[in-house]
């Protein structure tokens, strides 16, 4: 009985108060033990005591899963750092009552990078055991990634080029045909998503800082993470790659980037993305936005065709206007290279995978060492790396954040690239919810749960021009969308800081104009998005930075509505970043409708 008044009356460690049903179980309990005597019935209550915390640790477990996965999904509207915190809290009160994973012997894979994961990186980011917000980067990834795939795996999206050799292909393997659909619809989705830049930016742009690993300002491939290249919607070749190989890890399907050794200091040349099903390895090029068509420009090319058949690669020249630089004897070798960061190989991602179910389930971790080996087995492929690009990434992130303190002119360039998006403002904040689920594939109100959809909150970023331009001379209207003049503050500088918000107004106005359109198409509502693309991001009185991919979209879109005339035009204009890719797809388009 004293003990069982100490257990009530005792603080408890990890509340700040004692659950009622707790509470109630030690109430019977004592009861118990008044009727019938402490000695007599100690049994039961040791029975029902164990019962009980068998029961509170099960549902200790389920909710601290629960409380991560629900941060994870507002994780764009709460505090970062505190959203951070709560999740390393929850994450390690699970993993309290849980074993350990035991890790997997990965160094050989490690040495493929081991400039850029010395010792101590590896002790820190792989092997550690807690959870920390260090985490909370890679969960986001693999929580997002793992929603759009989830959504954009529809037969809406699938590839109507593509339509009579699946269904041949689905007679003779369905298993294969479901995963390669599959691929392609992830493909194409973010081929269309991902505006196309180059792999040399030709914006203007401050001096370059210092950085790390030889690598160069703006460089390809590493200048963004794949997360960022998802979220802004913008990205070279690389960076392309990158989104749709994450892609389709969610959706459990392997991919790498395929790179050609060179064979003076044995560098690596990436020239595409391969897809591995069964005992094939498909080839999806994301520079030029397109499968690689197989012989006779019939469906999706295996490596095995390309090593084969000289005619699939030469295919991809566009006679008079490009020629594609790799060629059937450039691919007898390639090497893979696996898109992971460290977390990724991490023990303590391998538990928190398996921790996970139903509508919470998403791919944390990746057993590399396994991988590594179906790839390798495949013909043309002569090894397996880690690819630099996601730890490259890090690292110039890491260089450009510490200019940015170092040189306020720098930090300008730095931050106002995106700030229509991730600056601390009231309509940047609109812009990101309105973002955040467009990518969840949450387009149209929730009146249930008073959720508004991304239609709704792009439609409010659409201020009207002559409120945009009334907004330096008209005071009521300043105070309307929060601009303030302090006291003191000059005239002058005033005027351009007005000047500045009209700006982030506009580019805010043209991106939400133009995830709109992608938003239409999406929906298949193929007239509306038409009229959307067509109208309004095109506009030649509004120039938007869109406008390339606008027009590929806009081609993509009359395809849906059978006016095959208007797509092959749109996709051979001239000058477009993507032209090279957009005349194949013109060229696989007219033999499509043939």
């Amino acid at each position: 009985m004293i003990a069982l008044y100490r257990l009530m009356t005792s603080r408890p460690v990890f509340s700040l108060a004692c659950p009622a049903w707790l509470i109630t179980a030690m109430v019977a309990v004592v009861g118990m033990a008044t009727i019938g005597g402490c000695s007599d019935d100690s049994d039961t209550v040791r029975r029902i005591r164990a019962q009980r915390q068998s029961r509170m640790q099960t549902e200790s477990q389920q909710d601290h899963i629960g409380e991560t996965v629900s941060l994870l999904s507002r994780l764009v509207e709460l505090n970062p750092d505190e959203a951070r915190r709560q999740i390393a809290y929850h994450l390690n009160r699970w993993s309290d009552e849980r074993s350990p994973q035991p890790g997997d012997d990965i160094s050989e894979f490690i040495k493929t990078v081991s400039e850029l994961l010395p010792p101590e990186v590896v002790a820190e980011r792989i092997d550690r055991e807690s959870y920390t917000r260090d985490d909370v980067d890679h969960l986001r990834d693999s929580y997002l990634f793992s929603r759009v795939a989830e959504w954009v795996n529809t037969d809406a999206s699938d590839d109507p080029v593509l339509a009579d050799w699946f269904a041949e292909l689905e007679q003779q393997d369905a298993s294969a045909a479901l995963q390669l659909r599959t691929a392609s619809r992830l493909f194409d989705w973010t081929m269309r998503n991902v505006a196309f830049e180059p792999l040399v930016p030709t914006a203007p742009a401050p001096p370059a800082p210092p950085l790390a690993f030889d690598m160069k300002f703006q460089g390809a491939g590493y200048r963004q993470s794949d997360y960022q290249t998802l979220w802004r919607g913008t990205g070279d070749s690389l960076q392309r790659a990158g989104v749709f190989i994450l892609l389709c890890r969610q959706a459990g399907i392997d991919a790498a980037v395929l790179a050609i050794p060179s064979t003076d200091d044995g560098s690596l040349q990436p020239w595409c993305t391969g897809v591995l099903i069964g005992k094939d390895i498909f080839l999806f090029e994301p520079e030029l936005a397109t499968f690689v068509p197989g012989p006779n420009q019939t469906g999706i090319s295996t490596l095995a065709q390309a090593r084969s058949d000289a005619s699939v690669l030469r295919r991809l020249n566009v006679p008079g206007f490009f020629d594609y630089p790799i060629s059937k004897d450039d691919v007898q070798q390639s090497v893979a290279l696996l898109n992971v960061v460290p977390e990724a190989v991490s023990p303590r991602m391998k538990s928190l995978q398996s921790g996970l179910a139903g509508d919470r389930r998403m791919v944390t971790y990746v057993d590399v060492n396994d991988l590594a080996k179906r790839f390798d087995a495949i013909s043309g492929i002569s090894g397996v790396r880690w690819w630099s690009v996601p730890l490259l990434a890090e690292a110039y992130a890491r260089d450009l954040a510490a200019a940015a303190q170092r040189d306020p002119l720098f930090s300008f360039w730095y931050q106002s690239r995106w700030a229509i998006l991730e600056a601390q403002i009231e309509n940047s904040r609109q812009l990101a919810s309105a973002r955040w689920r467009h990518l969840h594939g949450q387009f149209d109100n929730d009146d249930e749960a008073n959720v508004p959809g991304a239609r709704g909150l792009y439609l409010g970023q659409r201020a009207p021009e002559f409120e945009i331009e009334d907004l330096r001379i008209d005071v009521d209207l300043q105070k309307a969308y929060g601009i303030r003049r302090e006291l003191g503050t000059d005239s002058k500088l005033y005027d351009r800081q007005v000047q500045q918000v009209q700006m982030m107004m506009r580019q805010g106005k043209r991106t939400a104009t133009y995830w709109i359109s992608l938003i239409q198409y999406d929906d298949q509502r193929y007239d509306t998005a038409k009229t959307w693309f067509e109208k309004r991001v095109l506009d030649p009185n509004q120039p938007s930075p869109w406008e390339p991919a606008a027009r590929y979209n806009l081609a993509r879109t009359a395809e849906h509505l059978d006016e095959i005339d208007q797509a092959i035009e749109l996709y051979k204009t001239a000058g477009d970043p993507q032209e090279h890719g957009n005349r194949i797809r013109a060229r696989l388009v007219s033999k499509a409708s043939e």
